[in-house]
């Protein structure tokens, strides 16, 4: 890790624990002022715990033009991100990915171009519905490794950054106090519950805790609806396609609109807010990520609203071209901030518990 970064970190969470103002605000500022001193593992945390709600910056005195210079959601912000890169396996490509939109932007059109060439060389030898254009087998082979192998490296990312914040044995309690809290995306309405100062400096608004929580249920609800089919297809000889009213057509679509909606209003709060109380260099690459998970929220509605027609096999291609360059970035895109974020929240239910 960076360690300019992790020192001008240090130096901020010393002043704030010194003033302890702010105590009170997010689960950031308890741990904080549990310290006395603060190790780079314990730097690491903080990072990881803030939402960037930016409603300490609002609060401070010690802002610009101050001496101090206190920009305390920036420079977690800017440690945040490099320990995603530094935990990252294989790290080039984090490093790559989380800064740059056009990187996702190319990944995604060499996805798009593996899936037309897999559909045109590939194909079908039967099948239904989307299956007379990529067999299922094919799909199998294309993308279990697509979602497995992604996974196999956040396993590796998350088991570093646990050593390194000295996590403890995992108990269900500390997980289940992370779950629900991530769930109800408390820290975004900040220690007061009035919400956070993302979009509008020093006005509360409850829009981005929401926005989130339309994107992580919208993500939710399209994980489901392909769990159930897999279910559906081998366990009870079920085979696609499926009729409007079944659970993977119901949760697909709510799913979709859901992913839709919530990126698109995610891109338009994050052109409102300061990029100076953010970690700027990382800018692109997370409008860059919002764009791509929504547009794979679209391209699915669109497949299914025009599935019947002789479009169908380039939106299936597209479609799915998405799909491929979302898993396969899923480690190394501002995806894996809900993974560390999980785990930081876990963390500090063990501190909470004198772990």
């Amino acid at each position: 890790m960076q360690a300019d970064l992790i020192q001008e970190a240090r130096r901020q969470a010393e002043i704030c624990n010194a003033c302890r103002y702010c105590e009170g605000y997010c689960s950031v500022f308890p741990s904080l002022n549990a310290e006395r001193a603060f190790s780079d593992g314990a730097i690491t945390q903080l990072a990881n715990l803030c939402h960037n709600c930016r409603g300490c910056y609002y609060a401070c005195q010690y802002t610009a033009p101050h001496e101090f210079d206190l920009n305390l959601p920036k420079a977690l912000a800017e440690v945040r991100r490099d320990s995603w890169e530094s935990f990252a396996w294989p790290q080039p490509l984090a490093r790559r990915f989380h800064t740059h939109g056009g990187a996702i932007a190319l990944a995604l059109m060499i996805g798009f171009a593996l899936l037309f060439w897999a559909v045109r060389v590939i194909g079908s030898s039967g099948g239904e519905g989307f299956y007379a254009v990529l067999s299922h087998n094919a799909m199998v082979a294309i993308f279990a490794p697509a979602f497995v192998l992604p996974l196999f490296s956040i396993f590796l990312s998350l088991r570093r950054y646990w050593v390194k914040v000295g996590g403890k044995p995992l108990q269900v309690a500390d997980v289940t106090a992370a779950f629900k809290r991530a769930g109800q995306m408390q820290d975004l309405a900040a220690g007061h519950g009035e919400g956070c100062n993302f979009e509008d400096e020093d006005r509360f608004s409850q829009a981005r805790r929401h926005t989130h929580q339309t994107i992580m249920y919208g993500f939710l609800l399209c994980f489901a609806s392909t769990s159930i089919a897999t279910v559906l297809h081998y366990g009870f000889g079920m085979h696609a396609p499926y009729g409007l009213w079944s659970l993977p057509k119901l949760f697909g679509i709510s799913g979709g609109v859901l992913l839709t909606v919530g990126c698109g209003t995610m891109v338009y709060l994050k052109q409102k807010s300061d990029r100076d109380l953010g970690d700027p260099a990382a800018w692109g690459g997370d409008i860059g990520f919002i764009l791509l998970l929504g547009f794979v929220g679209l391209s699915g509605l669109v497949l299914y609203v025009l599935g019947s027609s002789a479009l169908m096999p380039a939106l299936l291609a597209i479609h799915l071209g998405s799909v491929l360059t979302f898993f396969l970035l899923t480690p190394y895109t501002k995806m894996a901030h809900g993974f560390y974020r999980l785990a930081a929240l876990v963390r500090d239910a063990q501190r909470k518990r004198g772990m």
